[in-house]
């Protein structure tokens, strides 16, 4: 943390909320009636708390699904961030009280203290704000020395390491868009390693690529709900099929990359193409279910949350994947993974020859809903995290 950071910080810390809330910049300012609530914890403890980030409503998810299927309390927590996609959470903190309010990160501590057994810390991010006072690694040995178990929970940038990535993918970002970002990136990640080594932390990745970056860290299947994307509606039916990329970050997604690739499809009248941004999470279902193909990303190498809502909803998925995430799958289903493979550079001519195969990628769309209940409705990620708890 800058030495401007702790004195800003330490000048913060003496005055009270109705104040603190009022000098803050822009979008961090709040009132002190929007400090919510300590969160409801069972008053006999034991209880896992996600926070504070909440990717993709993931948090809300996991914590969802371990209450549904377990004995064990289980909540979210997530800032919320100016623009974003306003996934559920069971509790969402306003970004200017999770920043600097010190009556909001007291009552939470005293909640988590005393209530609370386990915490999976997301994406490197502090679980209890303070952001201009305290480092993570306060945080994280503050809980430890309460008997908390600490886990450490990745959901992508904030565990790969541009340096491998790079030299792994010609398309990765860190060669690209995030270019000029590949240096702040890798201190990032070296630092959140060197947090996991130092506490010995139990570590957790939403995604199977992951895993080379920490390979001693146990997979966490995303979670998706099958009912909400599912459609009888098929795929390739009708003569010019609608394309759909609806990147939640071009420069990561590779978009520049879809654009320039589909452009001469469009101009023959091969496809319809839709490429979406700043759509709420709910209408999200609706558009997929107007869609044949999905465009997800080109320039990571894995899949997630995206991915795994359109094929739940039987749209033919094409994306770049690893060979390392597809054997992943592979070694925890059986199944091969249905998404149909395109490097960037090979994209227009996958496309074309699902055109020509219509029937053939057809079959490939169908088994998306299968794959997704297999791997990703919950239960095995409950799964992982009993091991966590058992922790």
């Amino acid at each position: 943390m800058s030495l401007l950071k702790r004195v800003v910080g330490s000048a913060l810390a003496v005055l009270p909320d109705a104040v603190v809330g009022r000098v803050l910049p822009g979008a961090y300012r709040f009132r002190p009636h929007q400090v919510p609530a300590s969160p409801e914890l069972p008053p006999e403890g034991g209880a896992l708390v996600i926070a504070p980030t909440n990717y993709a409503g993931q948090g809300y998810l996991w914590a969802r699904s371990v209450r549904e299927r377990t004995a064990v309390s289980a909540l979210s927590i997530a800032v919320a961030m100016p623009g974003d996609f306003a996934h559920e959470v069971d509790l969402r903190v306003p970004q200017g009280v999770y920043a600097a309010s010190r009556a909001w990160s007291r009552s939470l501590r005293e909640a988590l203290g005393e209530r609370a057994s386990h915490v999976l810390v997301e994406a490197g991010r502090r679980p209890f704000g303070s952001v201009l006072t305290e480092s993570l690694d306060d945080q994280v040995r503050w809980m430890l020395e309460r008997g908390l178990t600490v886990g450490y929970l990745a959901h992508g940038s904030d565990l790969r390491l541009p340096s491998r990535h790079a030299a792994r993918f010609s398309d990765s970002p860190f060669l690209h868009g995030l270019a000029s970002e590949r240096e702040r990136w890798e201190r990032i990640v070296s630092d959140n390693l060197a947090l996991i080594e130092r506490h010995v932390l139990p570590t957790l990745v939403s995604t199977p690529d992951l895993l080379l970056d920490a390979p001693h860290a146990e997979w966490l299947p995303v979670v998706v709900d099958p009912g909400a994307w599912s459609t009888d509606e098929r795929v390739l039916e009708r003569r010019v099929p609608v394309v759909v990329h609806a990147p939640s970050r071009g420069v990561i997604k590779g978009s520049e990359l879809v654009d320039e690739a589909l452009a001469p499809l469009i101009e023959e009248g091969l496809i319809e193409y839709r490429r979406i941004t700043g759509v709420p999470h709910r209408e999200m279902p609706a558009l997929y279910r107007e869609a044949d193909i999905v465009l997800d990303q080109f320039r990571i190498g894995d899949y997630g949350v995206a991915a795994c809502e359109a094929l739940a909803g039987g749209r033919l998925v094409v994306s770049s994947v690893s060979r390392e995430s597809r054997a992943a799958v592979h070694e925890a289903t059986g199944a091969e993974l249905p998404i149909v493979e395109a490097p960037a550079g090979d994209l227009g001519r996958v496309l074309r020859e699902v055109l020509a195969e219509r029937e053939r990628f057809r079959s490939v769309a169908e088994a998306g809903p299968a794959f997704v209940e297999a791997l990703h409705d919950g239960r095995r990620s409950v799964a992982a995290l009993e091991r966590f708890l058992q922790s």
